[in-house]
């Protein structure tokens, strides 16, 4: 079993803990009244005084903010940023999130706020298996988001050497020369980079790579056992964004740990609009916590991140960790509505990677909703990827993906034997879908209902 970057912290029982945490958002809470015009306006504007919040449960009394709230307190809906809450003197650079849901969101990191992001994804590659002697690839931009240079600062901690490619497009030489032990990518950038090598006549299951990370999107957990096969070693999941969450997944893959000395997570739901319990599905509402005496570029309190996921355990790791652990998150925004059920892009991703089914497929996929529920009937088009579209066996490919969807989706079970709900199934040769054709971040499910 894996050590641990911090195991004083990592490894601390759930009493200190949440004493730890209350001691930090109590100073958090003091930060941002004094240094962010932001919070201190909220404060007076919603009738809170900061004093009155000492432990983390006073965190869900208070309202809750979205990424909305800070594009309406930044250029050039405003003047200025209000959620800066450091001089300039003391921010060590500018962030800004992907803007794929409207205008970036501006951040401001301090050399403090990297230590800390630094501190959480070291956490998550020693729970990992890393070592100083690993050698990793990182496909993730070096640019505007803060995930890649994270990696990179983490290394530094562990020791480890980081081959910063940014892309999975490299040729073989890179493997061969190198040998890399480890490679971070999302999942479909590491089958593409699998088939590339294969290409080269590489087996990927050959080369010196031990483990690989995904992260960047949500997957179905059929895609990284389909990966993992692929590759012939492990996949571990990371969680991470520009707002600082950072969780891991460690070998014992029961769970992300979440850092809570570093960052303090509830669970929202946005119908009920209430904080919801341990076991319940709903979004992550994310609080910075900051240790006495620190500084940051910008804090959020009560920050919805639009992410879906649950807490699976307060109790401790297999690992050894007691820091909770959450389901892999989902992005709100790849969800759709189905006669009052929703369905996520993992939903339609589990039925492409089924047993049986990538003998045929390359995995690459992209559905569309039309139709509308007024008519009584809606119809979901899923284009399907694939080196020879006429070799598929089309009625395989197509049973295994409805038998899986509907035990996924059993409410929508009776739907899809009615033929209220149709699921009509296209094939494409590689290049052929229109994601990859489409600026921006790949979207997979896409509502085209009026």
């Amino acid at each position: 079993m894996p050590g641990y970057q911090n195991a004083a912290i990592e490894t601390m029982d759930r009493g200190s803990l949440d004493s730890l945490i209350d001691e930090r958002v109590r100073y958090t809470v003091t930060y941002a009244n004094e240094h962010s015009p932001f919070y201190r306006h909220w404060f007076r504007e919603n009738g809170i005084d900061p004093a009155e919040i000492r432990i983390h449960e006073d965190l869900l009394h208070l309202p809750v903010i979205s990424g909305r709230t800070i594009r309406e307190h930044q250029p050039p809906v405003t003047k200025d940023f209000g959620f800066l809450s450091a001089k300039w003197g003391d921010v060590f650079t500018i962030q800004e999130t992907s803007g794929t849901s409207g205008t970036p969101k501006s951040f401001f990191l301090t050399w403090d706020d990297w230590r800390r992001y630094a501190e959480k994804y070291a956490r998550s590659f020693v729970s990992q298996g890393f070592l100083p002697e690993d050698r990793v690839v990182v496909c993730a931009s070096y640019g505007m988001n803060v995930g890649a240079n994270t990696m990179t600062l983490a290394a530094r901690r562990i020791g480890m050497t980081i081959i910063p490619f940014g892309k999975c497009s490299f040729t073989s030489r890179v493997i061969t020369s190198y040998r890399p032990t480890s490679i971070v990518g999302s999942v479909f950038k590491l089958l593409r980079l699998a088939r590339h090598l294969e290409s080269e006549g590489i087996d990927p299951r050959e080369t010196s790579i031990l483990r690989l990370i995904a992260g960047g999107e949500s997957f179905a957990d059929e895609s990284r056992a389909y990966l993992a096969g692929v590759w012939g070693c492990p996949v571990y999941n990371t969680y991470g964004s520009t707002e600082g969450t950072m969780c891991g997944e460690c070998t014992a893959v029961s769970g992300l740990h979440v850092p809570e000395d570093l960052v303090h997570l509830d669970m929202y739901d946005p119908q009920m609009k209430d904080f919801i319990s341990d076991g319940s599905t709903g979004r992550a509402v994310l609080t910075t916590l900051l240790p006495e005496g620190a500084k940051a570029g910008m804090l959020l309190l009560n920050y919805d991140t639009e992410d879906i996921t649950t807490v699976l355990s307060r109790s401790p790791c297999a690992c050894g960790r007691t820091h909770m652990r959450i389901k892999n998150p989902q992005r709100e925004a790849e969800t759709v509505w189905i006669f009052e059920t929703p369905v996520n892009r993992v939903d339609i991703e589990a039925g492409v990677f089924q047993d049986g089914n990538m003998a045929y497929l390359t995995g690459e996929y992209e559905a569309f909703v039309t139709g509308g529920e007024a008519t009584g009937r809606v119809t979901v088009r899923i284009a399907l990827e694939c080196a020879d579209p006429e070799a598929v066996d089309r009625r395989l490919v197509e049973e295994q993906f409805i038998t899986s969807f509907a035990k996924r989706k059993r409410s929508l079970g009776p739907r899809i034997s009615d033929q209220t709900l149709a699921l009509e199934f296209s094939y494409v040769r590689p290049g052929g879908l229109e994601l990859h054709t489409a600026k921006g971040r790949p979207r997979r499910l896409t509502d085209r209902r009026e």
